[in-house]
């Protein structure tokens, strides 16, 4: 039998960004270090090849910590209906005043 190869998936390179700039995560519109990829719908619900948002790491771990993979398919998902969730104020509130470049929460088992 013959064995298959899995595909790579070439994600798309960032934005050149102008010398001395940084990346801004979309979701607290902050000038951060590094961006990640999320998901408006996510992969499990079958978003593998929809649109993604560029998002500093402590939103993008507060989104998968505070929201389910459902409710983000269902209600979030794009960038505005992320930043009206009623779930995200709090946190929002919190970041937009901070220079937190990096949390550690662990996500809660389902």
């Amino acid at each position: 039998m013959a064995k298959r190869r899995a595909k790579l998936l070439q994600w798309p390179l960032p934005v050149e960004l102008a010398s001395g700039t940084e990346p801004t995560c979309e979701l607290c519109q902050r000038e951060v270090r590094s961006v990640t990829r999320h998901h408006l719908v996510p992969r499990e619900e079958g978003g593998r090849y929809g649109p993604t948002v560029a998002l500093c790491q402590p939103c993008h771990s507060t989104i998968h910590l505070l929201l389910s993979n459902r409710e983000l398919a269902r209600q979030y998902a794009t960038i505005e209906a992320l930043q009206q969730a009623p779930e995200l104020q709090k946190y929002l509130h919190w970041v937009r005043r901070s220079r937190v470049e990096h949390i550690s929460n662990r996500r809660r088992r389902q």
